[in-house]
Order: C-alpha cells, then structure tokens, then sequence
C-alpha cells in the first residue's frame, strides 16, 4: 500500500532534483558574466561619481533587482498554488463521485442479502420495509443526495468516449476517401 506511495515521492524529488540540477547548470555562465558586468559598472561609477557614491548606487541596483526578483517568484508561487489546488479539488471530486456510484450500486445489494440470509427473512424485510415507510422523507433525502454524486455522461471527459460502438475498416479506408475506388 505505501510502496506505490513511497515510489512516487522518490520520483517526484529526483525529477525535482534533476530540474534544478539542469538549470544551475545552464546559468552558471550567465551569473559569471553578470559578476563581471557589475564589476565594470561599478569601475565606471567611481570613475565618474567616486567611490562611496558608486557604490552606494550599486547596493541599490542589486537591492532593486532582489526586489523585482522576489514579486515574481511570489507571484509564480501563487499561480503553482491556485493551479494544484484546482486539479487537487478536481480528483477529489471525481474520487468522491467514483466511490459515491460505487457505493449506491453495492449498498442495497449488501443490505438485500444480509436480509434474505438471516432467519426469517421474510420478517426481517418486512420490518425494514416498515422502517424504510416511517422515515420516507430521510430516505428520499439520501436518494437525492446520492443522485447528486452519480455520474453522468456530462461530468465524463469527451476524450474518453467509448467508440467501440462506431465500425472501422482493417485497411483504414474509412478515413480518407481515394479515387482509385470502384
């Protein structure tokens, strides 16, 4: 049961491994040709402003693109969020209305041979029918709450249709109409 779970930690942390590995990789040369771009900024300053002006004026470059920087990691962060909590809530949902089906089918089949298997079967069915009449309302509310859950052929993505039921020629020629056909 947490084999299939622990599995897929290890793949997801080694995929996450593996992209920031190969992004490092990759900016390494852009962050050593930044150092000494700012290193000839820096020298043009103080030929021009001195020296603690300079920088000065540098600290609050770098402290400005730090800044920049950070609104937008918080800002994809945020997105990432939003974006996993919608997919999150959308398996959950298709979970809850699998298990819903599920258990609408299989419950009354259950409860149905319990019955009949029990001495007296016939009492037994005709006391629940009973409670089943007093509390028809309580009843009725659960038939509607468990029709809410039932699956429908809207709620199912278009792309898995069954096309099972539409004919299709071996050789493919029911795709594409050719003209040396008789």
């Amino acid at each position: 049961m947490f084999a299939g779970l622990i599995n897929q930690a290890k793949s997801a942390v080694t995929g996450l491994l593996f992209k920031y590995v190969a992004r490092a990789s990759v900016a390494i040369p852009f962050v050593i040709a930044l150092g000494f771009a700012l290193a000839a900024i820096t020298a043009m300053l103080v030929e021009r402003f001195g020296h603690v002006a300079s920088y000065w004026m540098v600290a609050g470059g770098l402290a400005l693109v730090g800044l920049v920087a950070a609104l937008v990691v918080s800002v994809k962060e945020h997105e990432e969020e939003v974006a996993e909590q919608e997919a999150e809530q959308a398996d959950t949902e298709e979970v809850v209305s699998d298990a819903t089906a599920q258990a609408m089918v299989q419950a009354p089949l259950a409860l149905l041979g319990a019955l009949m298997t029990t001495s007296g079967g016939a009492t037994s069915a005709l006391s629940v029918a009973r409670l089943l009449g007093r509390n028809l309302p309580l009843v009725l509310l659960l038939v509607m709450i468990g029709a809410l859950f039932w699956p429908n052929e809207a709620s199912r993505p278009a792309e898995e249709e069954d096309e099972s039921d539409i004919v299709r020629r071996p050789n493919g020629s029911d795709d594409q109409p050719s003209a040396s056909r008789h």
